[in-house]
């Protein structure tokens, strides 16, 4: 805590040439022992291990006896925690990659000065509490900016803007949850997603009827992005991550950084935000109306509405694309749902990324999120936003996926990443009323006779003012704003209970619409 002593040990055969430095630490508020040699200091951290343990040992390189790099390992063994600066005459690289194998957390050449090692020491002891003061001030400042925009008449870009924004305190606070700001994050997120939706209700119709003054859509992704990309003797690889929520990406890019130069823009999803129309308006360059008219074996007039059947036809509808487009590529198509063909993926990279156009649809990350809905041990190891970044994060350093992309900047391929939709953490229920052919889904619906509170859907009459399949003269849809999911009134409180803080997708979210497409060069 903020006022408690800080303890450091300083160990240095000429301890008493250092006597400025050490009173200059304890003025600065750290309590400072010290000792001439290896067996005193490991003496003293035996003593102290288990009741007020050191927070910093400044130790010596080169002392008579033991020697600092000797006297690490066995306090290492002692208590492998505390973080230990080794301070050395000596600039060898082998004496630095030995220290750094045992794993200290910095490394100081002498002479050292007064301000070398309160900056040392700050670093590793006050580090974590200074950022996360600065955390709270800088948020604090921030939330008032983000209101004030919450207030005004915003347009598309500005709805991007502020989905970034609040992404990145999102995990700025995963980092620092002690600042308590998790919750007041949180209302703000809400009270974004309820203005967004009614943003979304008002320009959606515009948007899907015109081109002008608005984002790119998902029918617009290909030959926006990819196309340019396309010249001759230049591979192309297009990876979809079906599912991918922006926060997602921007845990897997902290692994992408040192091997890609990344170029991040946005678009906006289609709705419904689920496969069978943002995904495949990404392959086909059309919108769900005109996918229904050009491909109506995709597009039936019933009402089911089974995602793993409507997503079949990816690369007929891509090499329709092609050709509408006049680009004589036949595409490789791959669909990556298990470990086992994703790593064999990673094995036949080098020659897919010969190959002028191949696109990669990945399906793990809604695996992991459908997932969580069913499993009552995924929603106790990822029971909010937070932590479920913490699981996307565990499950990519140790996937194929990650193995992919390095296999990936190994080629001269250029790679763009992007996903069909997002998903949101669904809390609130919407009782809705309809025939019994109605369609299934929990963050939209389409059928005939459909009913809910207009507040918390988008009601749908005429299919082809948004540009929807007709699929019948009397199919209307409704789509969920914020975090709310359709519940039937049969066994109403057992379905709410059964979905409720489940991450869901279909409906209008900052989460679900607004996402990344990102364009890797290997560097």
């Amino acid at each position: 805590m903020v006022g408690d002593k800080r303890r450091i040990l300083w160990v240095d055969d000429e301890i008493e040439l250092l006597k400025p430095h050490v009173i200059f630490l304890k003025d600065k508020g750290y309590e400072v022992d010290t000792a001439t040699n290896g067996q005193d200091a490991i003496e003293l951290v035996k003593e102290k291990f288990r009741t007020e343990n050191y927070d910093l040992i400044l130790l010596d390189e080169m002392m008579a006896g033991m020697g600092g790099l000797s006297t690490l390992e066995v306090i290492k063994g002692i208590a492998p925690d505390i973080p230990v600066v080794m301070i050395t005459k000596n600039e060898a690289e082998s004496l630095m990659e030995d220290a750094i194998g045992q794993k200290i957390s910095d490394y100081l050449t002498k002479p050292v000065n007064p301000s070398q090692i309160l900056l040392a020491a700050k670093k590793i002891i006050d580090g974590h509490r200074i950022a996360s003061e600065r955390v709270s001030r800088d948020y604090v400042s921030e939330f008032r900016e983000i209101s004030n925009q919450l207030d005004s008449d915003l347009g598309y870009k500005d709805w991007i803007d502020i989905h970034q924004k609040l992404t990145y305190w999102e995990m700025e606070v995963d980092e620092h949850p002690e600042t308590g700001l998790r919750q007041p994050l949180m209302d703000q997120r809400h009270a974004a997603n309820a203005a967004f939706g009614k943003y979304i209700e008002s320009v959606y119709k515009t948007w899907v009827n015109q081109k002008t003054d608005r984002p790119k859509l998902s029918h617009e992704i290909f030959e926006t992005f990819v196309m340019p990309k396309m010249v001759p003797g230049k591979p192309v690889i297009l990876m979809v991550i079906d599912c991918m929520r922006y926060d997602q990406w921007l845990i897997m890019e902290e692994f992408l950084r040192d091997i890609f130069a990344i170029n991040r823009q946005f678009f906006y999803s289609l709705l419904p935000t689920s496969t069978p129309y943002s995904r495949n308006a990404i392959f086909s360059g059309l919108l769900p109306l005109e996918m229904e008219k050009r491909f109506p074996e995709i597009w039936d007039k019933g009402t089911s509405d089974d995602d793993s059947s409507r997503n079949r036809y990816e690369k007929e509808l891509l090499t329709d694309l092609l050709q509408r487009k006049r680009l004589r590529v036949d595409p490789k198509y791959i669909k990556i749902i298990d470990p086992e063909f994703g790593k064999n993926t990673v094995s036949n990279i080098s020659s897919l990324a010969r190959l002028p156009l191949t696109a990669i649809v990945v399906n793990f990350v809604d695996i992991l999120t459908h997932s969580r809905s069913d499993s009552d041990i995924l929603k106790e190891i990822a029971p909010d936003e937070s932590a479920f970044r913490s699981l996307t994060r565990s499950w990519f350093q140790h996937s194929y996926l990650l193995d992919l992309f390095k296999a990936v900047a190994e080629t001269d391929a250029t790679l763009i990443v992007t996903t069909d939709h997002g998903s949101v953490r669904s809390l609130r229920g919407s009782k809705v009323l309809g025939d019994r052919e109605a369609s299934t889904n929990l963050r939209y619906k389409f059928g005939r006779n459909l009913k809910c509170d207009d507040r918390q859907a988008i009601f749908v009459k005429n299919p082809e003012d948004y540009m929807l399949p007709r699929r019948g003269v009397t199919i209307n849809y409704i789509i969920a704003k914020e975090d709310f999911y359709f519940v039937y009134p049969t066994d109403y409180h057992k379905y709410l209970e059964q979905y409720h803080d489940s991450f869901q997708h279909g409906g209008i979210s900052l989460e679900e619409m607004i996402l990344p497409v990102v364009t890797l060069d290997p560097k």
